[in-house]
């Protein structure tokens, strides 16, 4: 063989090991890369989360109850308190109220009344 195809075979060889070696170089700072971008969002998620978390537990349940029969109901969660006000925004009697929210009707009486709603 002569010294000049020596030669190019040696250059295409080189040639063909340094794109292998690049490609494998490469791929693996992209993976890299990624495991990187996955660790500093799962990071952020769990930050919000607990910040959340956080959030909900720093919330004390709010309640209403009628100054004169504190001693004889239990308090009435404001969600329910916004139910009761919204049936009987749309015309729901009492009863059905009561039905609907699990509460005596003495005590829709008395929530609609800490609301200001004339009954």
């Amino acid at each position: 063989m002569s010294l000049p195809i020596i030669l190019m075979i040696i250059g295409i060889v080189t040639l063909l090991i340094s794109i292998y070696e690049g490609t494998k170089q490469s791929s693996q700072d992209e993976i890299e890369q990624i495991s990187i971008s996955l660790h500093q969002e799962t990071n952020y998620l769990k930050k919000r989360v607990k910040a959340l978390e956080e959030e909900l537990m720093m919330d004390s349940t709010p309640v209403i109850q009628h100054p004169a029969s504190q001693n004889q109901e239990k308090p009435v969660h404001t969600i329910i308190v916004s139910q009761i006000t919204a049936l009987h925004g749309q015309g729901y009697s009492i009863e059905e109220i009561s039905k609907r929210s699990t509460l005596p009707p003495e005590q829709v009486l008395s929530v609609l009344r800490s609301k200001g709603v004339r009954v």
